[in-house]
């Protein structure tokens, strides 16, 4: 993936997320819409037939305690069976009810439940992590004023907020649903059993069933607003709860990155004080929400036992005591009115799981909109600073540069480091030298569109792929295989193509553990090297072959002698690329003959960058032969004549 070029995004997956209506209904509006609908319809129809045997199971309870009311006012036979024959039924109906209707519902649900989820924590994905870069901008580069600054734990709203909301909203839904088809059936059986009611008269038969629905009309409401301003104090307390269990969890997972630099500076005091004062506030809230849920629960609790031993009894009380209507069907009725009240006070039972719904719902639009508002990202860092950085494509394969300013945050800021015009052709290799803190990592983030703020034009070889290196590497939880391949899909590789590769870049003793997500046990973060990290870094290199490739300290956990094989190796096998590169090294290195790896060097002075060839040194000359000192003279006497003796 390169830069992202110049064009705002369009709409992403979760435009139409960005409030609550709009993320409740997203799915049943998606090219998913039949399994939503599907589930959707086979969970209403389990409900309304759980609402019509609760009738049943309501005038089957008459039935009973009517058998044991009456039991000694007819023969005891008799008594016996009709008290058996009425356990009976209640108990089949409440099996069937719970065990029948209930049950297959909750399977029903808990199967929308993981459908959804999965749906949201898919769409969030694509676009967090589509071609707009919206996950970078978030959570690399946010702002810190309200305009610019990224929502708080993306990781909890994807995770866990999409969770509890989803699950949250099922089950409010449901219990929706459940109201409005146990009042009908309920109403209907409470009108077909109705009778007239002194002083009510002019209603005929209507009176007791009229008695209901004015107790349910003031009862239910008066409780309700009472609940209401309970879970306005519990939703707040959620909000809080959530955004303090995120921050603790955040540190508790850095601790994870830090805890070499935390263990070698004896830092564990410190460390340890920051955790006890996150934890304080958790803490904190946690203590007032006990609070408001125990007192929720009480008046919860009292509400109930009201209902079911008091106020149920009392609008059939009058037409009983007149004998307009007997004792079974008093006791029916009271049933039924219990139940109806149970109903129709949903509100209040549910009131803490609504205030949940709520806090969680908002999380995850918050997140929504901040990621559609990072698809225009001109705009989204023109808000805090200055930003005109123009991407695009050139013909003729250089890369181009023109007028680039960087700049950092803030709309006074002035530029730390510019370029007027900078142009570089396929194959050529660029060093960039300037002295610490200058903008040579910088310089580079720029260029890969990986900068925020400053401005100028940066044109791309035509269909040019890039591939940016740098010194950090942290490698994801997958196999050893798509970590090798990456950024794209390991099936774009064939096995014996990525084992050649570790085998050349010197990682050939992993290959037997390929296709592994652990090696004994460890993920691959904490099983390799820092050197062995940007060996892998080298084997994506090697097999995707970019045409611009910007090194920003890739060699620096490399020995030299294993540097000067990572240089040569992207030498031989990328020989188009435009290599750009940031070092440690003061000057260019060399190849094991002496011969420089780069051709020009990006030389930063003065917040200004200009190129300059590279010059080699001009071998020095070989060492003149010193004179020969004069042959000694060597005296030598005469020698003798040696006369031949002839034998006498």
């Amino acid at each position: 993936m390169g830069p992202e070029f110049d064009g705002v995004g369009a709409l992403t997956e979760v435009a139409g997320m960005r409030t609550m209506r709009g993320l409740m209904l997203a799915w049943w509006k998606s090219p998913r819409w039949t399994e939503a609908w599907t589930l959707t319809t086979a969970a209403a129809l389990l409900t309304a037939a759980t609402s019509k045997c609760g009738v049943w199971v309501a005038e089957a309870a008459g039935e009973f305690i009517n058998a044991i009311v009456n039991f000694h006012s007819i023969d005891v036979v008799a008594a016996k069976e009709r008290l058996l024959w009425s356990a009976a039924v209640l108990v089949g109906l409440a099996a069937l009810k719970t065990c029948g209707f209930i049950g297959i519902r909750h399977f029903v649900l808990t199967t929308m439940h993981r459908k959804w989820r999965r749906w949201l924590d898919e769409e969030f994905n694509k676009a967090l992590l589509g071609d707009r870069r919206a996950y970078f901008h978030l959570m690399g580069l946010g702002g810190d004023d309200a305009s610019t600054a990224a929502p708080d734990n993306i990781d909890q709203r994807i995770q866990d907020a999409i969770k509890d909301m989803t699950g949250g909203a099922l089950g409010l839904a449901v219990g929706l649903l459940g109201v409005v088809t146990s009042v009908y059936f309920v109403g209907e059986k409470l009108m077909e059993s109705s009778t007239s009611v002194d002083g009510l008269e002019f209603l005929g038969n209507w009176g007791s069933v009229a008695l209901v629905f004015a107790v349910v009309a003031a009862y239910v409401p008066l409780n309700t607003f009472i609940a209401l301003r309970i879970g306005k104090v519990l939703e707040r307390l959620n909000v809080l709860m959530q955004n303090f269990e995120g921050n603790y969890r955040s540190e508790l997972s850095a601790l994870t990155r830090t805890s070499f630099q935390v263990a070698s500076s004896h830092g564990e005091a410190v460390q340890s004080k920051i955790h006890r004062d996150l934890y304080k506030t958790i803490d904190r809230t946690w203590h007032r929400k006990n609070r408001v849920d125990s007192a929720f629960l009480a008046f919860q609790g009292f509400y109930g036992y009201l209902t079911d031993k008091v106020v149920a009894y009392l609008p059939l009380l009058p037409s009983f005591m007149a004998g307009t209507s007997d004792f079974k069907s008093y006791v029916t009725g009271a049933e039924l009115t219990s139940d109806l009240i149970r109903n129709c006070s949903w509100l209040i039972d549910v009131m803490p799981q609504i205030a949940n719904l709520k806090a969680n719902a908002k999380r995850v639009t918050e997140l929504a909109v901040a990621i559609e508002g990072v698809q225009d990202n001109q705009e989204f860092y023109q808000a805090s600073g200055v930003r005109d950085f123009r991407y695009g494509r050139a013909k003729g394969g250089r890369l181009a540069v023109r007028r680039l300013e960087l700049m950092h945050r803030g709309h006074e800021a002035e530029p730390f480091l510019s370029a007027s015009a900078l142009q570089f052709r396929p194959g050529q290799w660029i060093f960039v030298k300037g002295p610490s803190g200058c903008g040579k990592s910088s310089m580079i983030k720029a260029l890969s569109g990986l900068w925020s703020h400053g401005r100028g034009q940066i044109l791309f070889p035509d269909d040019a792929s890039t591939l940016y290196a740098c010194q950090e590497i942290r490698l994801p939880q997958t196999t050893l295989k798509q970590l090798a391949t990456l950024p794209a899909d390991d099936s774009k590789f064939s096995d014996a193509e990525v084992e050649e590769i570790l085998q050349e870049v010197g990682l050939g003793d992993f290959v037997p553990a390929l296709g592994q997500t652990y090696h004994h046990g460890r993920r691959w973060e904490d099983v390799l090297s820092g050197g062995q990290k940007q060996r892998l870094v080298l084997a994506r290199i090697l097999l995707h072959r970019p045409d611009v490739l910007f090194l920003d300290e890739a060699t620096a956990a490399l020995d030299p002698e294993a540097r000067t094989h990572f240089l040569s190796l992207v030498k031989t096998c990328c020989p188009q690329a435009i290599v750009i590169s940031v070092m440690h090294e003061a000057s260019p290195p060399v190849d094991a003959n002496g011969k420089p790896f780069y051709d020009l060097i990006l030389e930063i002075q003065d917040g200004v960058a200009h190129v300059k060839p590279i010059v080699m040194p001009e071998p020095a000359p070989p060492p003149l032969a010193e004179p020969l000192d004069p042959a000694p003279v060597i005296a030598v006497a005469a020698v003798p004549r040696v006369r031949r003796l002839k034998a006498s």
